[in-house]
């Protein structure tokens, strides 16, 4: 099962079904625009002050270029140095003709901290347009660090309508996926609240890496597999490896 957005879900989904498996797409998240674009109209406006600026999924570049391209301002008013997180956001950023001038090793938040550790912070001015609901890490060590940090809010995570009657279809039969894989904590959280604890009952999770584990262990799941590269790609592997790992143990 893929529970990425709809509009996510197709390229996951074909790698999967590459492998031989047979894919059911749930989408438990939907992307939509932020509540109040007021804070990033307002940092676009002064796009020519910041030093740094990053981006944490595609979803944040998309957002924050469909605004850059409402107002009176465009790229050539960006001088600052660009941060992207994971392949995915790089390459949206690399689409636009701009080079990426830093990539965390790996794609949480703690990596992108430790990223900037060489990097000299004090008084610098960094813009971070990211999802309305996203875990603090960043802004709080680099306040610490002496960086004037506008976290701005360019895009929210919802639950699609129909979440829970989908979720019934697929669950309340006698055939349960195998297994289900959820790619942030967003998607747990909604998984959870759309199909309930006891529908997942012996399914096997799979996660794309520790901070979504983390959610669902504290949610009552079961993590089977844990991605070691924190991408869809890594997150295939994970389960490969795992399906062929326990049928050498002849437990199928």
């Amino acid at each position: 099962m893929v529970t990425r957005a709809e509009s996510q879900a197709g390229e996951f989904s074909a790698e999967l079904r590459a492998l031989g498996a047979e894919v059911i797409e749930f989408p438990v998240i939907a992307i939509r625009p932020a509540a109040d674009f007021g804070p990033l109209d307002a940092a676009i406006a002064h796009l020519e002050e910041y030093d740094w600026l990053i981006f944490t999924s595609a979803n944040g570049v998309r957002f924050f270029l469909e605004r850059l391209d409402r107002s009176p301002k465009d790229l050539r008013h960006l001088r600052a140095k660009l941060c992207a997180i994971g392949p995915a956001t790089r390459a949206a950023v690399e689409a636009l003709h701009l080079k990426v001038d830093l990539v965390p090793r790996a794609y949480v938040a703690e990596s992108l901290v430790e990223a900037f550790e060489g990097v000299d912070l004090h008084g610098r001015r960094v813009l971070l347009p990211r999802a309305a609901l996203a875990r603090d890490t960043v802004p709080v060590e680099f306040t610490r660090r002496g960086a004037r940090i506008d976290v701005v809010e360019a895009y929210r995570t919802v639950a699609p309508e129909g979440a829970a009657q989908r979720a019934q279809e697929i669950f309340g039969g006698p055939a349960k996926p195998h297994w289900v894989t959820v790619t942030s904590s967003s998607t747990v959280k909604n998984l959870v609240e759309a199909a309930g604890l006891a529908a997942l009952s012996g399914v096997q999770i799979a996660s794309i890496g520790p901070v979504t584990s983390a959610t669902a262990r504290q949610l009552g799941l079961t993590v089977a597999v844990e991605a070691q590269e924190f991408t869809t790609s890594g997150l295939a592997r994970a389960i490969v490896e795992a399906v062929q790992a326990r049928r050498m143990a002849g437990n199928g």
